[in-house]
């Protein structure tokens, strides 16, 4: 496997820990579990920050896994730069989640368009 398709497995797995960052932060019942999407909308400050920064990193993951793999089938990128795309992608998504967590909206936006633009690299690399 490709560091690039590692990747996509570490963008699927890091909403749950901005999810682990809202629920366990300031202790965790099991009441809490019977109901998480009501629990998890009546949070406030941080914690609720880190559920909207996994509700994001839901949201555009597709995107992401679609531009590996295509980037992947169309084989016109070499290997490197698929991998450091996408490496930089995931970095840019932990970067995005403290950056939300932190309450810091415009760093925020700035990491996130950074991401936006490796899933556009990822595609336009492949166009050539």
């Amino acid at each position: 496997m490709t560091l690039a398709y590692w990747c996509v497995l570490a963008a699927i797995l890091l909403p749950y820990a901005f999810t682990g960052f809202a629920k366990f932060q300031g202790g965790f019942g099991l009441n809490e579990n019977k109901n998480p999407r009501e629990f998890l909308e009546k949070l406030s400050g941080a914690r609720k920050r880190a559920h909207w920064a996994q509700q994001n990193s839901f949201e555009i993951l597709p995107g992401f896994a679609a531009a590996v793999i295509i980037a992947h089938l169309a084989g016109t990128a070499p290997q490197a730069t698929i991998d450091g795309i996408a490496l930089a992608f995931v970095l840019s998504r932990v970067l995005f989640g403290i950056c939300y967590i932190g309450d810091w909206a415009s760093a925020r936006s700035l990491v996130w368009f950074f991401g936006m633009g490796c899933i556009v690299a990822l595609f336009v690399g492949v166009a050539g």
